[in-house]
C-alpha cells in the first residue's frame, strides 16, 4: 500500500521536564480510501484507537493521544478516522446495516498497510463494536481489547432514543457544533438521519451478536454506571458471551468516561495492556 506523505508534525511541551511529545498526522491509502491517522509513542507493541459513531480522532481521543505515550512506553498508539469520518473524506458515509463490519475490515487492512501484524484495540461506542468484530474475524491479529459504551445489538429503548434525536437543531451546542464543524451543517443532519434510518432497519436490532464466539483476546470492559446511551445490559451480555473479560465501573460516569475521567481511564488501559492489576 502506498503511503501519502502528507505529514503534519506537532510538538507539545510536557510539564516542567520540557520533554517533547511527537505525534504525526498523515493519510494512508487503504484500498480505495485515504485513511487519516495520528501516530504517537514508539515501540513494537501497537494500539488502535477507534472513535464513536461519526466521531473522529480529534473529537474523541485528545486525552489519549496526549497521555497514553507516557503511560505505555514501548507502544505505538494509532488513532484513525474510519472511512467517511473526520478527515477520511471522501467517501461520504453511506450507512448500511453492515457498516461496522466494513469498518472492521478497513481497520485490519490499515494495520496491515502499517506493517502491524498484531495489535490491541481501544474502542468507544461504535468503535468498540467495530473492535469486537475485528477481534472475532482476526483473532490471530488482535491481542487485547478495551471497550466501553458499546454492544452487540441495539435495545428497543436505544432505537427509540435515536429516533427521537432526528432533529439535530434541538441538540445542545456542545454535542452539535463539533459534528457540524467536521461535516457541515446540512450534511451532518442528513448523515445523522440516514444513520437513524439504518439502525431502525437492523433485524431485531442485531449488530454483531454472531461475531463474538471466535474472540480470543482478553477484553477489558469499562462502563459508566450513569450511561443512558448504552445501558448496563450490554455489559452483562458481553461478559456472558466473551471468553476472557475484566470489568471496571465508573459509578458517576456517563457515556464519555474516557474524556470525563481521562486520568483514571488512561491508567486503567495502561495497566491492563501491561498485565498489571487494575486499581
Amino acid at each position: 500500500m502506498q503511503t501519502l506523505y502528507k505529514i503534519h508534525v506537532n510538538l507539545r511541551t510536557l510539564g516542567s521536564s520540557c520533554k517533547r511529545l511527537l505525534h504525526v498526522e498523515r493519510k494512508v491509502q487503504v484500498k480505495d480510501v485515504e485513511i487519516n491517522i495520528v501516530e504517537c509513542g514508539q515501540g513494537d507493541k501497537s494500539i488502535l484507537l477507534m472513535p464513536g459513531i461519526m466521531g473522529s480522532i480529534w473529537t474523541d481521543f485528545v486525552p489519549q493521544i496526549k497521555e497514553l505515550p507516557k503511560l505505555l512506553p514501548g507502544h505505538t498508539i494509532i488513532a484513525w478516522d474510519p472511512p467517511g469520518n473526520g478527515k477520511s473524506v471522501p467517501p461520504t458515509r453511506e450507512w448500511r446495516t453492515d457498516s461496522l463490519q466494513i469498518d472492521a475490515e478497513y481497520a485490519v487492512d490499515l494495520m496491515k498497510a502499517l506493517n502491524k501484524p498484531t495489535f490491541s484495540i481501544v474502542g468507544w461506542s461504535a468503535g468498540g463494536t467495530t473492535g469486537l468484530i475485528a477481534a472475532n474475524r482476526y483473532p490471530h491479529m488482535v491481542e487485547k481489547l478495551v471497550v466501553w459504551g458499546c454492544g452487540a445489538y441495539m435495545a428497543p429503548s436505544e432505537l427509540k432514543m435515536y429516533d427521537s434525536m432526528r432533529d439535530v437543531s434541538k441538540w445542545s451546542a456542545k454535542m452539535l457544533q463539533p459534528m457540524e464543524q467536521i461535516y457541515g451543517v446540512g450534511t451532518f443532519s442528513k448523515l445523522w438521519n440516514d444513520l437513524v434510518d439504518t439502525l431502525l432497519k437492523l433485524p431485531n436490532g442485531d449488530v454483531c451478536t454472531n461475531e463474538l464466539d471466535a474472540i480470543k483476546a482478553p477484553t477489558l470492559i469499562l462502563h459508566g454506571r450513569k450511561d443512558h446511551i448504552k445501558p448496563f445490559e450490554h455489559v452483562e451480555y458481553l461478559r456472558e458471551h466473551l471468553k476472557d473479560t475484566r470489568y471496571y465501573e465508573f459509578p458517576n460516569g456517563k457515556h464519555n468516561i474516557h474524556l470525563e475521567f481521562h486520568n483514571k481511564f488512561n491508567k486503567l488501559i495502561a495497566d491492563f495492556l501491561l498485565d498489571k492489576p487494575l486499581t
